[in-house]
C-alpha cells in the first residue's frame, strides 16, 4: 500500500466531517438537548439541587414551566437590529420622558445625591440608565423569570449561558430576595427596574435602604444603589461625560472611524474632528474613539465615545442603547 493510500481513508473522514459540521451550520441552533423538554428540565432541577437550592424552591419555581413562544420570536428580532439610530432614539428619548426624568430627579433628590458621592456616579446617568431600562419603573416586563430563562436555555442558541443565569435565577429564589411567583421580568430575564440579568444581580444589586433584601423590583434606594454600583464596579468616572456627537472633515481617514483608535480630544481636534456646532472639542487630554451609526436616509452620525461609554456597553453591548442613555442623559442634565 502506497503512502498516498495509507492517506486516503483520513482524508475521506475529515472531507466527511466537514460536511457534517456544514450541515450543522446550515440547519441552525439546534435545541440545546434532544431530550423533551420535561426530561432537560429534570436536568435543571438535579443541578439546582447541587448548587444548594431547596426542593420547597424549585417546585414553586419550576411548577408548570413550558418553553414560551413568543419569547423565542422575541429574540430573533430585537429592535436594535432593525432600526436606525434615529428611530431608535425617536421611539426611548423622547420629549415626554426627559420631562418626566427631570421632575423624578427632583422628586428624589435626597436618595439620588445620595447614591451618587457613595458610588461616584452622576445622578443624570442613574436616571437615565432607570429610564431607558423600564420607563422609570413603569415597564418592568411581565413574563415569569424562571420559565423565560428555560426557554432561552432548551432553546439552544445560546443555551450554555441562559442555563447559567436560569442557575442563578434560582439562587436568588433560594436567597429569599423575592417571591418564586413574583420574580418577573423582561422576555429575555432581565428583572427589576434595572432589568438586572440574575448574574448582574449578584454582582452588583445592593440592599441600600438595609431592610434585609436587595430588592430591585420595588425598593428605589435598592434600585438607584444597584444601578450606581454596577456602574461604578464596571469601571465609571464621574470627572467624565459618555461621549458627545462631532463632525469629521472631508477627507478624514476612514480607517480612524469604528475601530480601536484611541487618541486625545487635542489630538482628534488637530485631524479637524469638531463639535456638531463647529466649536473646538473640549482641550482636556481625555481619550475616545470616533463611533459612526447610520440613519434612515442612509447618512451618518458620529460620536466620540469617552471611556464611560465603554462602560455603559459592558451593562448592553448594543451601541445604540449606549448613545440613547447619553443623549437621555444630557438632556436631563441640561438647564
Amino acid at each position: 500500500m502506497t503512502k498516498s493510500m495509507e492517506r486516503a481513508p483520513f482524508f475521506a473522514q475529515y472531507a466527511a466531517a466537514l460536511c457534517v459540521g456544514l450541515a450543522l451550520l446550515l440547519a441552525g441552533p439546534a435545541r440545546a438537548n434532544e431530550q423533551p423538554f420535561e426530561a432537560w428540565l429534570d436536568g435543571v432541577r438535579q443541578e439546582a439541587r447541587e448548587r444548594g437550592v431547596s426542593d420547597g424552591i424549585l417546585d414553586q419555581a419550576l411548577a408548570g414551566v413550558k418553553p414560551i413562544p413568543r419569547i423565542i420570536e422575541l429574540d430573533r428580532s430585537q429592535p436594535e437590529f432593525k432600526l436606525k439610530v434615529d428611530e431608535y432614539l425617536s421611539r426611548v428619548v423622547t420629549q415626554g420622558r426627559i420631562r418626566y426624568g427631570r421632575e423624578l430627579m427632583q422628586r428624589h433628590a435626597a436618595i439620588l445625591d445620595e447614591v451618587s458621592r457613595q458610588y461616584g456616579v452622576q445622578k443624570r446617568f442613574i436616571v437615565a440608565l432607570w429610564g431607558i431600562e423600564t420607563d422609570f419603573g413603569r415597564i418592568t416586563g411581565g413574563f415569569p423569570v424562571v420559565a423565560a430563562l428555560a426557554t432561552l436555555a432548551y432553546d439552544g442558541r445560546r443555551s450554555a449561558f441562559f442555563r447559567k443565569e436560569l442557575m442563578l435565577a434560582l439562587e436568588i429564589l433560594e436567597q429569599g430576595h423575592i417571591a418564586p411567583a413574583d420574580m418577573k421580568g423582561s422576555w429575555a430575564g432581565a428583572m427589576g427596574q434595572s432589568q438586572f440579568m440574575p448574574s448582574s444581580f449578584h454582582n452588583f444589586a445592593i440592599d441600600h435602604d438595609r431592610d434585609g433584601d436587595k430588592d430591585i423590583w420595588g425598593s428605589l434606594p435598592d434600585v438607584f444603589g444597584s444601578i450606581a454600583n454596577y456602574l461604578s464596579g464596571s469601571g465609571w468616572r464621574d470627572d467624565l461625560t459618555w461621549g458627545r456627537e462631532v463632525s469629521i472633515p472631508a477627507g478624514f481617514d476612514r480607517g480612524l472611524i469604528e475601530s480601536d483608535t484611541r487618541k486625545s480630544l487635542p489630538d482628534w481636534q488637530a485631524m479637524g474632528v469638531r463639535r456638531m456646532d463647529g466649536g473646538a472639542l473640549p482641550g482636556r487630554p481625555v481619550e475616545g474613539r470616533i463611533v459612526e451609526v447610520t440613519q434612515r436616509d442612509g447618512s451618518s452620525r458620529y460620536f466620540m465615545a469617552y471611556d464611560n461609554f465603554e462602560t455603559i456597553l459592558k451593562w448592553n453591548r448594543s451601541t445604540y442603547f449606549a448613545i440613547a442613555v447619553g443623549t437621555l442623559a444630557d438632556a436631563l442634565g441640561a438647564r
